[in-house]
């Protein structure tokens, strides 16, 4: 026998009991007016004037009341997406497209956000009509809430199953959300849903050349139990939400960690604006610490009783002093002659572009390498790659011309060792070799972590933070590129993106010279940490 879901969400149990004990609430709300549902029966509006939600904009709700009231009432607060953030989100809605292609037949319902009306109708003129499998973009409405499912694909008997794609490579929490309100209004709409499910990339997937496969790009993850038990918290969370929305003034809730999960909030510099520049929030590590130190009302660094117990970074931001430990010098002076400065920079296609890889791997497509003599001269030498094909071969025989095979290689995090394992794997022929300036790599990251603090760090060991701090004449604010990973959607767009020959040239040129700012900020560092340690201290604390 076929199972199915309830047809709608009164029909499951659990949510049947919610709904029930909303009506006791409903009944004593004074009548602001009805209006018919789609069976011709009437239904109460609690609120005439509320204004309409989404599946984003729940979510957003469930993360933080406030955030949800300032997005609908005044969104220009928010901090615009850099073009990072934005990549990202243009990258879900490219992968959407293809996970599209896995369900020939299928028809996309356009929007325009000025006609919900022809959208929602033209969704209704589809699902009746048997001979398309699936619906890209159904547009729903239920009690005012507006969702556009990714894929509503047809099975027997005139049900559906609810497919929500994501760019992901695994299932999280706030999906089962995203799921739980679609599969709410889907119902409530009148769809009978067989099942729900989430689409997602699979990280295991290895691209052979030729046309993607499809069936093996993305991972197919039913999650119709897990929905479901989610399913009865969505009555009562729209009406908390549609409640405090209806409040003149946006809700009182202090930042803190639920303002980066599941989502970076766009808020944040709003809500944050009036906050010390030592508030505790800004410590290094757990938050469990800023936790503790709330309960006891500590809000500034500069307050944390002496007796509080915290990591020496987080002492030593306390203390707000450069310090410099005992054994620096000798863990500088480590490094072998001649000592290369080298970074990688990199980029991560969702869909596999190049033979023999998977989605999201790092492919590098540029270094640079600044080589100090043990006499002081110091050489630079760079690549990029100058076309869309597959990089790195040629990126590895060039890096390996540039290194030799004498001399540490400093570098900044386990990145360029990981960079240079998978080039290894991917290049049999040069495996010996690569493997080899493996094994020269000397990071230089965890020896600043243990061994030296400056006041203008706040915590940080980001080299964008520390080169500034250590080298105010040598930071990144005058390059037009100046983080990695603006580098890689610059070189993306270079490459592979509509652009004319001069736009190329003025991107190439940028990329060059922000790999190579990262290198000469490696030399820099290492040459003004060593030079720190040859100059009197006062027991090593000295204010700044």
């Amino acid at each position: 026998m076929r199972s199915s879901l309830p047809s709608s969400p009164s029909d499951h149990p659990a949510v049947a009991t919610s709904l029930r004990s909303l009506c006791g609430i409903s009944a004593r709300v004074p009548d602001t007016g009805s209006a018919l549902n789609r069976k011709g029966t009437m239904q109460l509006s609690l609120f005439p004037l509320e204004p309409r939600l989404s599946k984003s904009k729940y979510v957003s709700g469930l993360q933080c009341h406030k955030r949800l009231y300032l997005e609908i009432y005044t969104p220009e607060l928010a901090t615009e997406h850099d073009e990072e953030t934005q990549a990202r989100l243009d990258a879900g809605t490219d992968v959407g497209e293809v996970a599209r292609r896995r369900f020939p037949g299928g028809v996309l319902v356009d929007y325009d956000h000025g006609n919900l009306t022809v959208a929602l109708r033209r969704t209704e003129e589809l699902a009746s009509n048997p001979s398309i499998p699936a619906i890209f973009e159904a547009t729903l409405k239920f009690e005012n809430v507006l969702v556009r499912v990714d894929i509503l694909e047809r099975l027997a008997d005139d049900r559906w199953r609810l497919i929500e794609v994501k760019a992901s490579t695994r299932t999280k929490d706030v999906h089962l959300d995203d799921l739980a309100i679609q599969t709410h209004v889907a119902m409530g709409a009148g769809v009978r849903l067989e099942g729900i499910a989430l689409l997602h990339l699979n990280r295991a997937y290895v691209y052979e050349g030729g046309e993607v496969n499809l069936d093996r790009l993305f991972v197919q993850q039913d999650l119709t139990v897990a929905v479901l038990a989610r399913l009865a918290e969505v009555p009562q969370r729209l009406l908390s939400m549609k409640a405090m929305l209806m409040e003149p003034t946006a809700p009182d809730v202090d930042p803190g960690h639920h303002c980066h999960t599941p989502y970076v909030c766009p808020f944040w510099d709003h809500c944050t604006q009036e906050k010390d520049p030592r508030w505790v929030f800004y410590l290094p590590g757990p938050k469990r610490t800023f936790d503790r130190l709330a309960e006891q009302g500590v809000h500034t660094i500069d307050t944390i009783p002496g007796g509080f117990k915290l990591s020496d970074t987080q002492q030593r931001m306390k203390d707000n002093v450069e310090w410099i430990g005992p054994d620096l010098r000798a863990a500088l002076q480590a490094v072998r002659y001649p000592v290369h400065h080298l970074d990688f920079e990199g980029f991560m296609p969702a869909v596999p572009l190049f033979p023999g890889t998977r989605p999201y791997q790092t492919l590098p497509f540029q270094w640079s390498n600044h080589t100090e003599h043990e006499d002081g001269i110091v050489r630079h030498e760079e690549y990029l790659c100058a076309n869309a094909g597959d990089p790195r071969e040629e990126l590895a025989l060039a890096l390996l011309r540039s290194v030799g095979r004498q001399g540490s290689i400093c570098v900044y995090s386990g990145y360029e060792w990981r960079i240079l394992m998978d080039l290894a794997d991917a290049l049999p022929r040069l495996k010996r070799e690569l493997s080899a300036v493996a094994a020269r790599l000397w990071d230089l990251l965890p020896i600043v972590r243990r061994h030296y603090y400056h006041p203008g760090f706040e915590g940080s060991f980001s080299i964008k933070v520390i080169l500034p701090a250590l080298a105010p004449s040598l930071d990144y604010s005058n390059l037009e590129i100046a983080d990695g990973g603006l580098a890689s959607l610059e070189y993306y767009r270079m490459a592979f993106g509509k652009t004319d020959a001069a736009e190329k040239t003025r991107i190439r040129a940028s990329l060059l010279e922000y790999c190579k700012r990262d290198t000469l900020a490696l030399l820099e560092i290492r040459k003004i940490l060593l030079q720190k340690t040859f100059e009197p201290r006062d027991q090593n604390l000295t204010p700044v």
